[in-house]
């Protein structure tokens, strides 16, 4: 049992680092605002449009930039997602036929 929690220890190890090496972004107003961050949903940059951002007022540009996170952090999520379940099903192997136990 030990043995296990050692290995999921250092999967879940793995799995951060895998992660961290996952780029997003995501983007508002056609590109002129982006946010990059990693698949961990750690921003890592904004970038804003230098003309955007002399045109634009405080409120647009908090509105323009919460679009744009929210975007990066979906697509953070859904990578986080997908390498979850790709290590689960490495981990327990299908749970060897237990999904059809409730006649699926």
């Amino acid at each position: 049992m030990f043995d296990k929690l050692m290995e999921a220890q250092q999967k879940a190890g793995e799995m951060k680092k895998r992660l961290d090496a996952f780029s997003v972004s995501g983007a508002a107003e056609g590109g002129k605002i982006v946010v990059n961050a990693n698949a961990n949903k750690v921003i890592q940059s904004v970038q804003i449009d230098p003309d955007f951002l002399a045109d634009a007022d405080k409120e647009e540009l908090e509105e323009l930039l919460v679009v744009a996170i929210n975007k990066a952090i979906e697509q953070a999520e859904n990578i986080s997602q997908s390498e979850m379940a790709a290590m689960t099903q490495s981990m327990f192997g299908g749970l060897g036929g237990l999904g059809n136990m409730f006649g699926k």
